[in-house]
């Protein structure tokens, strides 16, 4: 997976001036309607069982739980957090972590050291030696953390047949949200 790493690095040096100007802009946005800090820290499991920091920018109240997305309430997200999480613009600081080489473009979404069900389901299949990503098949699927098994099930699938060439048509999915079949070509939802 050489050809990843360097295919990340190269995608996340690119992407880095522009995130950063977009990230400033929306940060001062944040700081002025929110009244909050507009970075989102958190402790996430990342390769071969790895905790890191992932960087997000605010979508919630300051004072919010610091849950898994699913068992969020609604009303802890903010106006401008609605519109970042629809647009996915809140997880442009996460090419930081890309470059860093904590995360991937794709690949299984990183969880929280306390979502012990999908940890311990990802390691009886393997998947816990890849890079958590940004994206991968999971999210064209419409799967989240709420089903663990079925989450590190397909995780697994992306393991197995991971390509370069699945990494791009993944990663171009993403963007334009055109379908949600899984770059396997069976419909996934």
């Amino acid at each position: 997976m050489i050809g990843k790493r360097f295919f990340d690095f190269v995608i996340a040096l690119v992407l880095i001036p522009p995130s950063f100007v977009i990230c400033s802009m929306l940060a001062i946005l944040i700081v002025l309607i929110d009244k909050s800090n507009p970075i989102f820290v958190q402790c996430r499991v990342g390769c071969n069982g790895e905790t890191f920091r992932l960087y997000k920018l605010r979508t919630m109240r300051k004072d919010a739980l610091q849950l898994p997305s699913h068992l969020s309430s609604t009303n802890e997200i903010t106006r401008l957090g609605a519109f970042l999480r629809r647009t996915k613009v809140d997880e442009l600081p996460q090419v930081w972590n890309v470059l860093r080489g904590k995360m991937s473009f794709v690949g299984p979404r990183p969880c929280l050291p306390q979502q012990i069900e999908l940890l311990e389901k990802r390691e009886s299949l393997g998947v816990h030696t890849l890079k958590p990503g940004i994206t991968g098949l999971s999210q064209l699927a419409g799967l989240d953390m709420s089903q663990p098994e079925k989450l590190a099930l397909h995780d697994a699938q992306y393991l197995r047949k991971w390509s370069l060439r699945d990494d791009i048509k993944i990663l171009y999915r993403t963007v334009i949200k055109r379908d949600h079949t899984d770059v396997i070509g069976r419909t996934s939802r």
